[in-house]
Order: C-alpha cells, then sequence, then structure tokens
C-alpha cells in the first residue's frame, strides 16, 4: 500500500492508496481513448493561441511496461519515494 503524509501548518492527512487503485489508474491513463482526447484538447488550446503556435502531443503510455513496476514496488515495502519540508512548513512524504 502506498502511503501519502502531508503535514500543512498544524494539520496532518494520511492518504494510503492500495495498489489496486494504482493498476486501476494504469489502465485509465493508458487507454487509447483517454489518450485521443488529451491530444484533442491540447490541439484545441494551441488553436486559441495566435503569437505562439506549438506543437505538442503526449505519447501513449504502454501498460505492459508499467504493471511490473508496481509489481517490483510492492516488494520494497517501506521504501521512502517523496520526502519534501518546504520553507513555510508544509511537507509531503511517499512511502510504500
Amino acid at each position: 500500500m502506498l502511503q501519502v503524509k502531508v503535514k500543512i501548518k498544524e494539520r496532518r492527512f494520511t492518504i494510503p492508496i492500495p495498489y489496486a487503485i494504482l493498476h486501476l489508474a494504469i489502465s485509465i491513463l493508458s487507454s487509447r481513448f483517454l489518450h485521443q482526447q488529451m491530444n484533442k484538447w491540447l490541439e484545441e488550446q494551441n488553436e486559441h493561441k495566435v503569437d505562439k503556435k506549438i506543437s505538442l502531443t503526449i505519447p501513449q503510455i504502454d501498460k505492459k511496461l508499467l504493471k511490473p513496476v508496481i509489481k517490483e514496488l510492492q516488494k520494497s515495502k517501506g521504501l521512502v519515494l517523496v520526502n519534501v519540508k518546504a520553507q513555510d512548513g508544509t511537507e509531503v512524504l511517499v512511502k510504500l
């Protein structure tokens, strides 16, 4: 289980994210429909900008490459992925 801990001033939040939800998110993000909609949205946003025309396309994410990564992460329980402390006292910790 992935744990996201956020501390803002005097409040603390802990968000547990099960690996099943990570697998579901990978399936959604790697879908062809979502990929086509994102590229269509980027083209529409680019049409509104008169001064700069930027050609930007998002490459499709391959589900077959990401699933083994999640399986390997499951084996490394307790590993800290992100540990950030800002000057204003905000802390973010992402831990397996």
